[in-house]
């Protein structure tokens, strides 16, 4: 984790890469929140900033075109610096840009939620979302550097903090069977965040190192993910749009419902989970009237080959298994569990 630096000074950890190294320009990209809320915790003189909306649905291949026109405006050349100060979507769709721009620029990122600490901030994942699919666009490339603290995580709303700890629920489902047990114990609106960040990025870190292009075992990370983003994906134009941590909650709940049915999870692991969930997230509910269009968007996840839906299932808790052949019908019946619970 030698690109990743876990820190409380953030603005003199950015001094220190800056004077390491020298780039011809720099420029900032934010959007309006972490324009007001963070920004004022850096200082980088002499730098563009470029702000983009907030949002899922502006991860598009149309806000790339406008940051890739300021950065052409402004003449950036090849040994200029991006800087993603921002979340997930920052983080993805910044780096992206940076990496196609000119055929590549340097770029760092500057976590400001937990969910990008957590998750975004390893593992190289650029892309942005196409007709409606997530990240259906992208490369693989890491950043010239991260830097997390979490001391921007008291900048966020409630609602967005929880959606970070999604992700941390599922690395400790995936690879930590005690760290579960653990969580299902704490309140997580009192966690000890350094901690917390630090254990998932680890968690991830060795999962990624092992398999950086997702060929084998990097396929665990998509744990509640196949259903989860096509949730994700139908509410994302409607006025009732889920954040990702919900999505996913609602994924691992579903996805842990069909280890379950394929007799790799028991029955008391699958009651701890779908209690420890709901007792972060509450209770969702999905429409019978859409199972159809969540199939369909199913049927275009990365993951799957030759037409069949391939998903990632636990085997116990803190073990999974990947490229599980799963049916439309045990979909939904895991489906109808999360409108039964």
């Amino acid at each position: 984790m030698e690109s990743i630096v876990f820190t409380t000074s953030i603005d003199q950890k950015l001094h220190d890469f800056l004077s390491e190294n020298t780039f011809s320009q720099i420029a900032i990209l934010v959007d309006e929140n972490t324009r007001e809320h963070c920004l004022p915790l850096i200082t980088v003189k002499n730098a563009l900033i470029i702000q983009i909306n907030s949002g899922e649905s502006y991860k598009s291949i149309d806000t790339c075109s406008a940051i890739w026109l300021e950065l052409t405006k402004h003449q950036f050349d090849r040994k200029s610096l991006l800087i993603n100060l921002g979340g997930g979507v920052i983080g993805d769709m910044g780096g992206f840009c940076a990496r196609t721009y000119k055929r590549g620029i340097h770029f760092i990122n500057i976590p400001t939620t937990l969910l990008s600490q957590v998750d975004a901030s390893v593992g190289g994942k650029l892309g942005i979302d196409f007709n409606h699919f997530k990240n259906h666009i992208g490369l693989f490339s890491e950043p010239d550097k991260v830097l997390i603290d979490p001391t921007f995580l008291k900048t966020l709303p409630e609602r967005e903090l929880r959606s970070g700890y999604g992700e941390v629920i599922k690395h400790n489902l995936i690879a930590d069977n005690q760290g579960w047990q653990k969580l299902t114990k704490d309140d997580w609106q009192k966690s000890d965040w350094i901690h917390v960040i630090k254990h998932s990025v680890n968690i991830k870190n060795t999962i990624v190192n092992n398999d950086p292009k997702e060929r084998a075992a990097r396929k665990s990370l998509n744990f509640g993910h196949t259903i989860g983003h096509a949730i994700e994906s139908h509410y994302l134009e409607s006025a009732s749009r889920l954040l990702h941590g919900e999505a996913i909650a609602i994924g691992m709940i579903c996805e842990a419902h069909l280890s379950y049915q394929k007799k790799t999870l028991t029955q008391d692991e699958l009651v701890s989970i779908t209690q420890g969930i709901t007792s972060v997230f509450g209770k969702k509910t999905i429409d019978r009237g859409i199972y159809e269009v969540l199939l369909q968007l199913m049927s275009q996840d990365k993951k799957n080959e030759a037409g069949e839906l391939l998903f990632v299932l636990l085997e116990g808790i803190g073990k999974v298994k990947w490229d599980v052949k799963v049916t439309d019908s045990e979909i939904i019946h895991a489906l109808d569990y999360l409108n039964q619970i």
